[in-house]
């Protein structure tokens, strides 16, 4: 009797249409979980753009688009993604509100990008949790949902089986982020390529950022330190020491860091350490005191604090989960 391998199971990604939608925030997790993005080794993924109206949906832009799905395929996702909501002040049908409570106590994973996590509250799934939206409607949110623990200048708030993003380029961050967690740094990294994105954002990174490009020397001397310094993520880096590399005050470095990253200095070191030590753990063997010491943690025990207070879990869990191959 010859011996086969079973085909690895289908992770169904049912995205929410409505009439009056903006091509951009639908277009989002299309581009990432499409077949269009799809590399080697990249799991099978099965799109479903679905709808609680029938016929031709009207968007934005001024052409229709045609939802081939109904809430029905909601039953069968793992991921259910609301891209976004035409108007937060309109009620959200309670077929779909429904559709999406039913999903989530089955299991599936919701998520609500930008005003989408307005229908995720008005559905009851971010009561005592935290989450966030668009930075300008933050206040909004947090007078219609008090239960609501509201992080307004985040990117993406991932909280296990419910996840919200900020608005539009951070809808992209926040569905990075999920494949990350299903297909492993490699292959995120290889669909943020595709689409000339960053390849991996911290969700806990500032969602607006005043002064996003360089503007004066200063500037190009804080890119070059930061870039020198990623390079020897396993170097210790005091704030004064990257200062005056910078040729910059300690003050005035900071302040051109924060404009330039919306963080500190020691919060981007540490969000780059563990992106860095993720990456380790999914691609290597490397015992768990070597991926300590490479990403710059000077020992496994502040990595194993660092994961179980940002991850939720252990460095060794994680390789176990989320390793490639």
């Amino acid at each position: 009797m010859s011996s086969s391998t079973s085909p690895e199971p289908v992770h169904r990604v049912a995205v929410v249409a409505f009439d009056g939608i903006s091509p951009f925030h639908l277009s989002v997790p299309c581009m990432v979980f499409g077949p269009d993005m799809a590399g080697p080794g990249m799991p099978p993924f099965r799109l479903q753009v679905c709808a609680s109206e029938a016929g031709p949906l009207r968007t934005t832009a001024g052409f229709t688009i045609a939802a081939t799905h109904r809430l029905t395929a909601l039953a069968q996702a793992q991921t259910v993604i609301v891209p976004s909501w035409r108007d937060t002040a309109e009620p959200v049908p309670p077929a779909l509100l429904q559709a999406l409570r039913r999903a989530h106590a089955r299991g599936a994973r919701i998520v609500g990008l930008c005003v989408g996590a307005f229908v995720l509250a008005e559905a009851g799934l971010l009561d005592g949790r935290p989450a966030t939206t668009h930075w300008h409607l933050a206040g909004e949110f947090a007078r219609r949902f008090p239960q609501v623990d509201v992080k307004a200048d985040v990117l993406y708030v991932d909280d296990g089986d419910v996840l919200t993003s900020a608005g539009t380029a951070a809808g992209i961050d926040c569905c990075l982020h999920l494949l990350r967690g299903i297909a492993g740094a490699d292959l995120a990294a290889h669909v943020a390529r595709r689409m000339v994105v960053a390849p991996h954002r911290q969700g806990g990174q500032a969602q607006y950022v005043e002064q996003p490009l360089p503007r004066s020397g200063a500037d190009e001397r804080l890119a070059a330190v930061m870039g020198w310094a990623l390079a020897r993520l396993d170097e210790a880096h005091s704030l004064d020491a990257l200062a005056a590399r910078a040729a910059m005050s300690r003050r005035s470095f900071t302040r051109h860091f924060r404009q330039a990253t919306g963080t500190t200095v020691l919060q981007w070191l540490q969000n780059q350490r563990l992106a860095r030590a993720q990456r380790l753990l999914e691609t290597s063997t490397k015992p768990i005191e070597a991926v300590a010491a490479e990403a710059g943690f000077g020992s496994a025990l502040s990595l194993r604090q660092l994961f179980a207070a940002r991850l939720a879990t252990s460095p060794s869990q994680y390789r176990k989960a989320f390793r490639a191959g």
